[in-house]
């Protein structure tokens, strides 16, 4: 397991967002940093279009939203706002592909998945997505698409890449649970059933033909084993957020040979503490669950808690260096 999980995955990476504007800026801490494992930054503060929503609204095909006071709406052609999240995109990879040059390795991508992005676009009525089970069905298959082709293009740009999809889901458990609100925000559209959500997950990230898939959320109560079953091969998770429930299906996880990344550092702004202190609960999940220790480094990759949109540039750099002595630590004294 652990070549092909060493191959497929790095030690340390980010979760996706990043403060700023500067997509060069951005691209060139994250490649400066995660030199085994890049990642594709966001940058939300350009403004819509930019942020994780939009981004993957303007990754759709044949479906196109737009900004309503309210929020994404889909409509019947592409305006202003998706031509703005298209060209952002084309701006980030220009620089990725710039600070790539040559690179050979695990790099990862984010979308939203299917589940957070029905909860999060709205129809022409102002209900979400997920109001609606066709309408489901057409948004998944509009975004599998959409993915299959952004994946390519990255392949393409950086041919010695081992290009990681992630699918960002922090949604996915309210969306089981139903607890997402109407439009009147007096309701909640019903719980979606679990083999639903389980098999259009699994015909998004089918779309990677195999290739390396993680699933993230920041959200409590992940439900790691359908995320499992619908074939992610990683899970992203704040382990703040963990509980001692949580051991049996993370014991079963990892024996099943899924990657743990572990969201042990902050994303806000504050003091850090020392690297093995950060994975210092991950050492201890460990021995509780009984495992062991030499497995750590081959299982765990060690990322911020969540996107650091809302961190100081300052802080950004300093908590992404953080994840990789973090992740060191792991390595040389598991114990």
């Amino acid at each position: 397991m652990s070549e092909n999980s060493q191959t497929r995955f790095g030690a340390a990476t980010g979760v996706g967002s990043m403060p700023g504007q500067d997509a060069r800026e951005a691209v060139k801490t994250v490649t400066g940093t995660f030199e085994d494992f890049p990642h594709l930054p966001e940058l939300p503060a350009r403004g819509p279009g930019a942020d994780m929503i939009g981004r993957t609204a303007g990754m759709l095909v044949e479906l196109y939203a737009r900004v309503e006071p309210s929020g994404w709406r889909l409509g019947d052609r592409p305006g202003r706002d998706t031509r703005r999240a298209r060209s952002w995109l084309r701006e980030d990879l220009d620089a990725l592909e710039e600070y790539t040059q040559d690179y050979q390795g695990p790099l990862k991508v984010q979308a939203v998945g299917p589940w957070t992005l029905a909860a999060a676009l709205e129809l022409r009525n102002g209900e979400a997505v997920l109001s609606d089970a066709g309408a489901c069905r057409d948004l998944a298959a509009s975004l599998a698409e959409g993915l299959r082709q952004h994946l390519a293009e990255v392949a393409r740009r950086i041919p010695g890449a081992t290009v990681v999809l992630q699918l960002d889901e922090p949604s996915l458990t309210a969306v089981l649970r139903g607890q997402i609100k109407t439009a009147s925000g007096y309701r909640t559209h019903r719980a979606t059933d679990r083999q639903v959500v389980e098999a259009g997950l699994r015909d998004v990230l089918g779309v990677h033909g195999g290739g390396p898939a993680v699933v993230h959320s920041c959200a409590p109560d992940v439900p790691f084993a359908l995320l499992r079953r619908a074939g992610a091969d990683g899970v992203s998770f704040d382990f703040s957020l963990l509980t001692e429930r949580d051991d049996e299906v993370i014991g079963e996880a990892v024996e099943g040979g899924t990657r743990l990344f572990a969201g042990v550092v902050p994303t806000a702004d504050g003091p850090l503490s020392d690297p093995a202190g950060s994975v210092m609960g991950v050492r201890t999940l460990w021995r509780r669950l009984g495992l062991h220790p030499g497995l750590l480094a081959d299982v765990v990759t060690v990322t911020p808690a969540c996107g650091l949109a809302g961190a100081s540039p300052e802080y950004a750099r300093r908590a992404l260096a953080h994840c990789v002595r973090a992740a060191r630590s792991l390595a040389d004294n598991p114990e």
